[in-house]
């Protein structure tokens, strides 16, 4: 049985501890977060504190924090020589506490509170500073996903980069393309099945190949009808720019 402690439980500490919750060679011991009230849902089912003092002892303790905050939050700590791992994509284990062991786990999703996910189909990367406790990350990553990886925190930190593209910015893509409809009293659930289709031919072609649109054709009449017809001045911005990155990828200047 491998025993964690969560610390924090915002999105991804709640789909952790959710996660977990379903398995029978992993407990949960305690749950910590800093305000009592984003505990009190959890009151009925685990142990929870606001007090650093009252973590038990467990194989793994796993800060699930702001980017920002892990570095104060593992010096806060009241452990030594402990598992302590983060889930952050972009901040390197090194910012952790020497006092305890360090490590990393992160799972390779969006989350939102309230939203149903498949963890057995999330990419969980993991990293430790020793093989000891590499092999313990390896076991429970393992027993949540179908999909893990030993990845370094250089590794990380590029993994995490590109993710902000594909979902990130993609999403936001999506907000502008909502907004475009809702000026033009269209609904935007027409533009569903071409987004899924979308997201369907990365399964057959790499990105380069599945690329389509005016940008590519550099059909300047049509990108500049575009332009004109947006009315937004930052989304004339963001078309212009990502327009020439299409161009320029294939071989064509704007």
């Amino acid at each position: 049985m491998i025993s964690v402690v969560i610390i924090g439980i915002g999105n991804i500490g709640t789909h952790l501890y959710t996660a977990f919750n379903k398995l029978s060679n992993v407990t949960v011991t305690m749950l910590y977060n800093r305000t009592e009230k984003a505990l009190l849902p959890f009151k009925n089912e685990v142990n929870t504190t606001t007090d650093f003092t009252k973590l038990p002892n467990a194989n793994v303790y796993i800060i699930a924090t702001s980017d920002d905050s892990i570095a104060k939050v593992s010096t806060q700590l009241q452990l030594q020589n402990k598992l302590v791992v983060h889930t952050s994509g972009s901040v390197p284990i090194s910012v952790l506490n020497d006092k305890n062991r360090k490590g990393s786990f992160y799972p390779l999703q969006t989350f939102s509170k309230g939203a149903i996910v498949d963890f057995k189909s999330i990419p969980v990367c993991i990293e430790a500073e020793n093989k000891t406790d590499e092999a313990l990350l390896l076991q429970l990553a393992e027993s949540v996903s179908n999909s893990v990886h030993k990845i370094s925190s250089e590794q990380r930190k590029s993994i995490h980069l590109a993710a902000v593209f594909v979902n990130n910015f993609s999403n936001h893509m999506y907000q502008i393309g909502q907004e475009i409809c809702e000026e033009n009293k269209v609904p935007f659930s027409i533009l569903s099945p071409l987004i899924q289709e979308t997201v369907a031919k990365l399964n057959t072609l790499s990105p380069y190949n599945a690329q389509t649109g005016p940008a590519k054709r550099n059909d300047i009449g049509t990108m500049q009808r575009h332009i004109t017809e947006l009315t937004n001045n930052t989304h004339k911005e963001i078309y212009s720019v990502i327009s020439k990155s299409i161009t320029n990828t294939y071989g064509k200047k704007l």
